[in-house]
């Protein structure tokens, strides 16, 4: 690999709050170790239409504490043909790009990967998804911050619950992974969390709701989108007819989880991966994503963060039903 002069940083697949501080931090730890930096605006879609800026100092300025990404994000189905990616490699090399940084989630990295294997030029992966499902990291960016905005707005729909003594199902995202809902819904107190995980979910909301009409409490049932039953409507649609004494109201949360200004950790977790990048790509590694286990940095191969399944924990989803107020489905 010859010596790094220049690299792209870019944002693909669903914002989440941080990626503009990894941005920020891959540019100016890129500057600190003597390289020119370019952003690709509107991801893969941007790097086929030629959509490069120059990025310094001052241009990251400032933009630690917003939300989404400066650089914005877009799908492309023109990138999934050979020739779409033939393209954007071509202007990776119009534009002199010896390596390039890529924040994203699993689809993100699997076009970085099958590109850096058509192409032989190095990518390396900074974990963006509020899902915090990639295989390889304790966390994602954006995961801390979605956590916190789940919880804020359950805080808010439980007042209302309480106060008309009714029964929310509140929806969250999580299509295949249940990381948001479990830890949300331990956050917040919810009585039953149905996740993708987990088989017969519906079975753990009824027998709730059978013990409920015995202490005819407010409750809230968190519910990830991708269940194996439908989202909260589907659920809602399911039970309510069983149960015609209660008052039930849906709630679906949808992308106000993705929005926000980012916690601090994200800000933290974001800056050091976005750093870590750059000292990779230093190293001369490839095709490997940048993750964080046990508080330290390590190196994923690409093609291990796309196939390897990473497992809602167990001892998290035994911690949910041991405190619920009305054990375990019987």
């Amino acid at each position: 690999m010859k010596k790094l002069q220049r690299i792209a940083v870019f944002t693909s697949g669903g914002d989440a709050p941080g990626m503009n501080a990894a941005i920020r931090a891959v540019t100016r730890a890129a500057i600190n170790n003597g390289l020119e930096v370019l952003g690709i605006c509107q991801g893969y879609k941007g790097m086929i239409e030629d959509n490069f800026i120059p990025l310094n100092s001052q241009h990251v300025s400032g933009i630690i504490q917003k939300g989404g990404t400066i650089l914005q994000t877009a799908r492309s189905k023109e990138f999934r043909e050979y020739e779409g990616r033939e393209k954007a490699y071509r202007n990776l090399r119009e534009h002199q790009v010896d390596a390039v940084v890529v924040i994203g989630g699993d689809g993100s990295f699997s076009g970085a990967n099958e590109m850096s294997a058509e192409f032989d030029i190095p990518f390396v992966g900074i974990p963006g998804t509020i899902d915090n499902d990639l295989y390889g990291t304790d966390y994602t960016i954006g995961f801390d911050t979605a956590l916190n905005t789940v919880v804020e707005a359950v805080d808010k729909i439980r007042d209302t619950a309480s106060s008309h003594n009714r029964i929310f199902f509140v929806e969250v995202m999580g299509r295949e992974a249940g990381f948001v809902a479990i830890n949300s819904g331990i956050a917040c107190g919810a009585e039953v969390i149905m996740i993708p995980e987990e088989a017969n979910q519906i079975d753990k909301a009824r027998s709730f709701l059978k013990e409920r009409a015995r202490n005819n409490k407010s409750s809230i049932i968190l519910v990830a989108e991708g269940i194996e039953e439908g989202g909260a409507y589907e659920v809602a649609e399911i039970l309510t007819p069983e149960f015609p004494q209660f008052e039930i109201r849906v709630s679906i949360l949808g992308h106000i989880q993705r929005g926000g200004s980012p916690s601090a950790k994200d800000r933290v977790i974001a800056s050091r991966m976005g750093a870590a990048a750059v000292e990779a790509l230093m190293d001369q590694q490839k095709s490997i994503m940048i993750g964080l286990v046990n508080d330290e940095i390590v190196h994923v191969p690409l093609n291990k963060a796309i196939k390897m399944h990473k497992p809602v924990s167990k001892s998290l989803i035994q911690l949910a039903e041991s405190i619920a107020t009305f054990g375990p489905p019987k």
